[in-house]
Parts: structure tokens; C-alpha cells; sequence
């Protein structure tokens, strides 16, 4: 069985595409951390920033990936900022498997993301929030990625056949 494998990157990578696409190809399941958020609140993540906020949501997202990381098997998604807070970043340096991240442009993301009203951190000059997370979050996100995949212009199936290639 192929090993797990940890997606991070921005809003528009392809993570929950590229995942779901990743787990058929290796035959391990899929598991996106929006969705679990999704699943125990019964609320859309964007409905969850209106009503409890960023804070409340960054802690809830905080204690989900603690348990998904403690369970990891397979392929495991993560929101856009769940890497972002010192203790997740702690929690997956410490997690020995692949964090992929899918590196992606905004020309690339903007089609994909829509910059709509279900993206709550994008809804005021979506290009540019956009590019300001993108200033913070790059670091993070190379920091604790053992490969960096480069997804622009590329075909979901590329991109898998090169995360099995890397992850071997």
C-alpha cells in the first residue's frame, strides 16, 4: 500500500480534487479537514465565519487536524490555512509522511476559486487578499512541504503521477 500523504497549499491548488484523485489512483481514502469542519458543524465554512468567526473556526480546524493526524492513513487535504498556527505546524513537522504542496499562481487559482461569497477570506478585493495570504502563507507552506508541486497549467492525472513518483 502506498504510503499517506498530507496536501497543503492556497484556495484554488486543487487539493480536495488532486486528493480525491490521488486516493482512487493508490486505493487509500480521502479525507478533507473542510469537510470534516463541514460534517460537525453542519455548516458550510464560510456560514461558520459569519456566525462564530475566524478565531472559533481557526481553533475547531486547530483540534480536527490534531485528530486526523493522529488517525492518518491515506490521503489527508487540508484547508488552505489550517497549516498557519504555530501548533499545527508543530503537529506536522512531527507527522513522518509526504506534505505535498500544491503550488499554484493566481492566474491559475482565480478560475478555479471564483473569488466568491464561499471563500470568507477573499470577499473584499479577492486578488488581492488573495496574493496577501499567498505573501504569508508561501513560507509556511515550503517550510513544511517535503515536495513542492508546481500545478499550473497541468492536468489533475499529471500532477498524481508525480506526487506517486515523489511519494515512492
Amino acid at each position: 500500500m502506498a504510503q499517506s500523504v498530507i496536501l497543503i497549499g492556497p484556495p484554488g491548488s486543487g487539493k480536495s480534487t488532486i486528493g480525491k484523485a490521488l486516493a482512487r489512483k493508490t486505493g487509500q481514502s480521502f479525507t478533507d479537514t473542510d469537510g470534516v469542519i463541514e460534517l460537525r458543524t453542519g455548516n458550510s465554512i464560510s456560514q461558520i465565519f459569519v456566525d462564530k468567526g475566524e478565531p472559533w473556526f481557526r481553533q475547531l480546524e486547530a483540534e480536527i487536524l490534531e485528530e486526523e493526524l493522529r488517525k492518518l492513513e491515506g490521503i489527508l487535504s487540508l484547508g488552505g490555512g489550517a497549516p498557519l498556527s504555530e501548533t499545527a505546524q508543530n503537529l506536522l513537522q512531527k507527522v513522518s509522511v509526504a506534505k505535498i504542496y500544491l503550488d499554484v499562481s493566481l492566474a491559475t487559482a482565480a478560475p478555479r476559486v471564483g473569488f466568491n461569497r464561499d471563500r470568507p477570506l477573499l470577499l473584499n478585493n479577492p486578488r488581492g487578499a488573495w496574493q496577501e495570504l499567498m505573501e504569508k502563507r508561501r513560507p509556511i507552506y515550503e517550510a513544511l512541504a517535503t515536495h513542492i508541486v508546481k500545478v499550473d497549467e497541468r492536468a489533475p492525472k499529471d500532477i498524481v503521477d508525480e506526487i506517486v513518483r515523489l511519494t515512492q
